[in-house]
């Protein structure tokens, strides 16, 4: 019997990826989406008729975080988030066959700046500031709804590797001899950027900051041993074991593409950088340190364990 999977994002650097992967072993897709896509946001009836009877329903929509965190693109981050999961949600509630999974995308940095241990679904503290509410405000909508006949995963996933990823102007970075390690220090707040939880503390010192990380091929794998573990529902940690640093993680980048030398980027370097690239220092800065508790407690075998492999695969894959 074929599957049917509803998926929405599919146009993004994952979904892509899990499309593929689906129609490699003759699932029937349908995808939900704002353009090209087979149903659009805010056809309700459309979106139910796709999730009813379906096998499974992945939903990676929402904005990018690689912007600036002006009061546009936040309520954006915010909508794009929220009402595709109340729509899904509105949806499955009113099937007759609800999906009996739904996966839903959230992301690991709702934890707390992490410097001193690693964050796991059952000892992880949760942070603060803007992008920890979009990801607490994110999950809150997706396990609202009494939907007692679909297991739900929410997918909190770490920076993820592949072509196409985060990864790629780092390369670029080191190609260019500017991939040293991205240094924090002190800046001065705005009351604006204090009241809306955008502005980033200084901590980690050195480049020390912790960066946790999953590749493609494993989140993609991820997804389909999740189908096949009923057992594992709520949060669900996609990460790698092999968390590593900054300053370490800029050292293998610049081996990966020949450049043995690389000069470092200082917080006012970084500052006046995001201001005109219109993203924010967070991204780099920000200690991500998180573990694949329950995925590992559950048997599951990563492809991925360190990222120095990953990153080499990933350059060779590319070509570039």
């Amino acid at each position: 019997m074929t599957d049917r999977v509803v998926l929405a994002g599919a146009s993004g650097f994952i979904g892509a990826a899990l499309r593929e992967s689906f129609e490699g072993r003759g699932a029937t897709i349908t995808t939900i989406g704002r353009g090209g896509a087979d149903v659009r946001w805010g056809d309700a009836a459309g979106i139910r008729r796709a999730v009813d009877g379906a096998d499974l329903v992945v939903n990676l929509a929402g904005k990018s975080v690689n912007c600036r965190y002006d009061a546009a693109n936040r309520r954006e981050i915010f909508r794009s988030r929220l009402d595709t999961t109340r729509e899904l949600a509105d949806a499955i509630a009113g099937s007759e066959h609800p999906p009996p999974l739904w996966l839903n995308a959230s992301t690991a940095t709702i934890y707390r700046h992490a410097e001193d241990r690693p964050m796991t679904e059952s000892t992880g503290e949760i942070g603060e500031g803007f992008s920890v509410n979009v990801a607490t405000s994110w999950e809150e909508a997706f396990f609202d709804r009494n939907l007692p006949g679909t297991r739900r995963v929410a997918l909190r996933m770490a920076i993820v590797l592949g072509d196409g990823s985060a990864l790629r102007p780092l390369l670029a970075l080191a190609r260019w001899g500017l991939g040293g390690p991205q240094l924090d220090g002190r800046w001065p707040a705005t009351k604006a950027r204090l009241a809306a939880g955008t502005y980033h503390r200084f901590r980690a010192r050195g480049g020390r900051q912790r960066f946790s990380w999953v590749h493609l091929d494993d989140v993609v794998a991820i997804v389909h041993f999740l189908r096949e573990h009923p057992e594992l529902d709520g949060p669900v940690n996609v990460v790698a074991p092999g968390a590593t640093d900054n300053r370490t993680l800029m050292r293998t980048v610049r081996r990966a593409v020949g450049r043995p030398l690389g000069l470092p980027a200082f917080r006012w370097m970084l500052e006046l950088g995001t201001a005109v690239l219109r993203t924010e220092t967070e991204l780099v800065l920000k200690s991500r340190w998180v573990a694949p508790e329950r995925l590992e407690q559950a048997g599951y075998a990563f492809l991925y364990r360190e990222h120095e492999p990953a990153i080499r695969a990933i350059v060779a894959a590319t070509g570039r």
